[in-house]
């Protein structure tokens, strides 16, 4: 399991052999847009505009920004998803390039804004499923993935907090009824001290008792975003999409 970084993500390099898909982002990344200052953009390696593909939100961690994406996304997946990142809603006290996602009201419906115009933004760019956007991220981004999922189900087939406890206060389920369609996936490390083990036991019943779908993963490390956490959120997306079309199509052959 190869440690890629911390949840910042300052001087992580990009892998070597994505020189010519970074260039594709850096491109994208340029493109005017109503904020085009505050969320990047993510291509897939040869992008075919007649298929439908699944979006990826990556909400980054704390003291990073939207260009996160650009290391992300290819550890991810280099074909399988467009990507879009918007930019968090606090600036950090670290550096002046570093930025955060905070749990006040006002910084929830910032971030929940900012999202739904990346999604907008990504949709008028590419040919993406609508029933298959999925929120994403480590650290606080992961606690603010799974807090607009929550409140928005409607809109995402899904989200995964890497290393980001549910969100706390606000009524994150107050929607239970609808949230219980939405996949979940919580990837915890073993050695957390953002997270710990006890954090997560606690969460796991309270979503259980709300009758809710998780899937759960656990690694032996510390506060870090590691290949293997990316590598995994790839075969759960993939996994959902497939079981979710294997019911779309037993349900079309059963007769009336």
């Amino acid at each position: 399991m190869n440690r890629l970084q911390t949840w910042s993500d300052k001087d992580a390099p990009p892998p070597q052999d994505t020189a010519a898909l970074l260039e594709t982002f850096e491109t994208l990344s340029r493109v005017p847009t109503p904020f085009a200052d505050a969320c990047a953009m993510f291509a897939p390696l040869h992008y075919e505009s007649t298929y439908a593909y699944p979006l990826i939100v990556w909400l980054h961690g704390p003291e990073g920004n939207e260009r996160q994406l650009k290391r992300i996304m290819p550890l991810v997946s280099m074909r399988n998803y467009v990507g879009a990142a918007p930019r968090g809603t606090a600036r950090a006290a670290s550096h002046h390039h570093a930025f955060d996602w905070r749990q006040s009201e006002e910084d929830i419906a910032l971030a929940e804004q900012r999202v739904l115009d990346a999604i907008a933004w990504a949709r008028n760019r590419f040919h993406l499923a609508s029933q298959r956007v999925f929120l994403a991220g480590p650290g606080t981004g992961g606690t603010m993935a799974l807090r607009i999922a929550l409140e928005n189900p409607h809109v995402f087939a899904g989200a995964c907090s890497i290393g980001g406890p549910l969100p706390r206060g606000g009524r994150p389920l107050k929607r239970l009824q609808d949230v219980r369609r939405l996949a979940l996936l919580l990837a915890t490390s073993r050695d957390s001290t953002h997270y710990p083990v006890a954090h997560v036991a606690r969460d796991l019943r309270l979503l259980h008792t709300a009758g809710m779908g998780v899937m759960v993963r656990q690694y032996p490390c510390g506060d870090e975003l590691t290949t293997c956490m990316l590598s995994d959120l790839d075969r759960w997306i993939m996994d959902h999409i497939s079981a979710t079309a294997a019911i779309c199509r037993d349900a079309v052959r059963k007769p009336d």
